[in-house]
């Protein structure tokens, strides 16, 4: 499934409409997350800031590179953060990526004990990660610490999810494609990424292609979200390419597809004048959580 990710992104030329912001090149930063030291790329615009930022979740195994994803979005006057999590890329001396021990886990044991062992990674160490990287991304100079969105990629978008909802002060989450490849075989992965939805602030925005290994994620979650009279968006685009595979990769190999959709909903809940239904929201959220306790 990746190989083919890999070998179209090389591929695909991209037509992409951008603003005029200049862009930096990017950086490498370290986010310590317990005894490791990941690293993550960051792209900026030219400027002093402050600016808007996304903290990017990558899928689980070896995500293709997100240099395309990070100019796009720095050109529209983001930072943009992305995290190499365990084993992954610029941080494979780090740890043990995800998806090879899951896939072990699911090898030696069966798929119970995998979807199980997938659960505690998302909810734990993985989650962990993305955490302390957003908590690095808030720090950076530049950066406008109260208008901070997260953006996920199939496992990442589970991540994404989990993340928001346990920070109210997210300001959007947009999720590619997730839980397309483990929502149909994993009861333990669809009760936690519900939970997730009912007590997260933030708007969110399922992006899937009808191709994708499913859409069912994306249909189930919005619909939880409209039920609890949430600021939600669901987009299921035409099929791309002529796989699951590569309807999976449309963030990667089909940026002209979503970007108009995409930095519309980024714009619109992260101008400074969404930031005072945000604040309420939380105040909202924090009052709840000291009147159940």
């Amino acid at each position: 499934m990746r190989s083919g990710i890999l070998l179209l992104f090389s591929l695909f030329t991209f037509a992409i409409t951008t603003n005029s912001q200049q862009v930096t090149r990017p950086s490498v930063v370290i986010v310590r997350s317990g005894s490791l030291k990941l690293r993550a790329l960051l792209y900026r615009p030219k400027g002093r800031g402050p600016f808007r930022a996304v903290l990017f979740c990558p899928g689980s195994g070896q995500p293709p590179s997100p240099n395309a994803l990070g100019r796009l979005f720095a050109q529209h006057g983001y930072v943009f953060l992305a995290l190499y999590r365990s084993g992954q890329g610029l941080s494979s001396t780090q740890g043990e990526e995800s998806a090879a021990v899951v896939t072990r886990e699911r090898t030696s044991k069966g798929d119970d004990a995998a979807n199980q062992l997938q659960l505690k990674l998302l909810e734990g160490e993985q989650l962990d990660e993305e955490r302390n990287g957003l908590a690095v991304l808030r720090s950076l100079p530049g950066v406008d610490s109260r208008r901070v969105a997260i953006v996920g990629h199939s496992f990442g978008g589970s991540l994404a999810l989990v993340l928001a909802a346990e920070d109210p002060h997210i300001r959007a989450v947009i999720s590619f494609g997730g839980a397309a490849g483990s929502w149909v075989r994993s009861s333990y992965l669809r009760e936690s990424l519900t939970s997730a939805v009912r007590k997260l602030a933030s708007p969110v925005f399922f992006v899937y292609a009808e191709n994708d290994y499913s859409t069912a994620p994306g249909t189930a979650l919005d619909a939880e979200m409209a039920s609890q009279s949430k600021t939600h968006l669901l987009k299921i685009y035409p099929p791309f390419g002529r796989t699951p595979s590569e309807g999976h990769g449309i963030i990667y190999l089909s940026m002209g597809t979503w970007e108009h959709d995409v930095f519309d909903f980024l714009d619109q809940h992260l101008s400074s004048t969404a930031q005072s239904s945000i604040r309420r929201s939380a105040m909202s959220i924090d009052l709840e959580q000291k009147t159940r306790h």
